[in-house]
């Protein structure tokens, strides 16, 4: 099926007739949809009465038994070699990215772990728990040698300061907090939004962009804070940009429904995702009026992750694609089929780009 927003849904079947002696399936479509391309691991499929295309993948590769239930989050590292992910069933792992392989096992969290992210050593992992607690673990021994304590309630996203001297948490308690990784200490609340805030994406804000000035000094542990917007993806229908130097406030952009996450495509462009399944590319310096907004289902956006020229989104209704501004056609992973994707990582391989995906 394809839907226009404000037009009918357009239905239509595909029959597969048999799998070729070269392996590739036999498959016919009705008129309203037209096969233009098929191979072992893909699908591409137009709708010629809305002059639109769609790719469908095919896994290249999954690993089922790293947890026994659902994944929640994961991170791929710089290297490429390590993933860490968490999961419903209380576990955070590092395995390996070509078998699946677990490496270690990250054991001191109390209740769930919501979310976690290697930092750009590859060797370091950062993780926030439903325990209100951020920790950083060692990969070579799965130590946990620094433990943050301040949030009122769960951590909810995590972002890293330029090579990590400083770290960047939310949590339900309303609060963003900046913290010393050196000393274990948190240098300050950048935010109180006395609502949960649901993610958070730290970028490089372009020049022209006012982030105001200090009021007070700030503290001598902070590293690579300056000229950085920190983005807050609100549960009040709010997405916010705060100066994570000066802890003013940047901008405040209106959504239709509760902000899931957020991120930055440039120095002035940025898109975040709501409960409703819009999608907002807004420019910093002017977010009275979106750039566009997207909205592919009306399943909530639990992901947003930069992509070449584009993006990758995924959704509470196992809706995982990739949009790019130089393509013809959509990118659509499949598999996950009606369970929510929470979290896409990218693995880039030579000329190739591995998407992993948990759901």
């Amino acid at each position: 099926s394809f839907h226009l927003l404000g037009k009918p849904t357009i239905y239509g079947s595909l029959k597969c007739d048999g799998v070729g002696t070269d392996g590739i399936p036999e498959i016919t479509s009705s008129e309203e949809f037209v096969i233009q391309q098929i191979t072992k691991k893909s699908l591409r499929i137009s709708c010629p009465a809305e002059n639109v295309s769609s790719k469908f993948l095919a896994p290249y590769t999954s690993f089922a038994r790293i947890h026994e239930k659902s994944v929640t989050c994961l991170d791929i590292s710089s290297g490429g070699g390590l993933g860490v992910s968490t999961s419903t069933d209380g576990s955070m792992k590092v395995w390996q990215t070509n078998n699946g392989e677990t490496r270690r096992v990250l054991e001191g969290h109390i209740f769930d772990v919501n979310c976690c992210t290697f930092f750009p050593s590859g060797m370091v992992v950062l993780s926030g728990g439903m325990d209100a607690q951020v920790k950083i673990w060692s990969v070579e021994d799965a130590s946990c040698p620094v433990t943050f304590k301040g949030h009122k309630a769960g951590v909810l996203d995590l972002a890293i300061v330029d090579r990590g001297r400083n770290v960047v948490s939310c949590s339900r308690d309303g609060t963003a907090r900046l913290w010393d990784c050196g000393k274990s200490s948190c240098l300050a609340v950048v935010a109180d939004c006395g609502v949960p805030i649901n993610g958070i994406s730290l970028g490089v804000a372009d020049n022209t962009v006012n982030l105001g000035t200090a009021e007070t000094t700030p503290n001598d542990r902070e590293i690579g804070t300056e000229g950085k917007l920190l983005l807050l993806a609100r549960e009040d229908k709010k997405l916010e940009g705060v100066s994570l130097h000066s802890r003013q406030s940047v901008f405040t952009f209106d959504g239709s429904d509760a902000f899931n996450c957020c991120t930055f495509l440039s120095s002035l462009v940025i898109l975040a995702g709501s409960q409703d399944g819009n999608i907002y590319q807004l420019d910093i310096r002017n977010t009275k009026v979106p750039i566009q907004t997207i909205c592919k289902s009306g399943a909530p956006v639990l992901c947003l992750v930069p992509f070449r020229e584009g993006f990758i989104a995924s959704q509470g209704d196992g809706t995982c694609f990739i949009l790019q501004q130089d393509s013809d056609h959509l990118l659509e992973l499949s598999e996950p089929d009606c369970d929510p994707v929470y979290k896409v990582g990218t693995l880039f391989i030579t000329d190739c780009a591995v998407y992993i995906y948990s759901y």
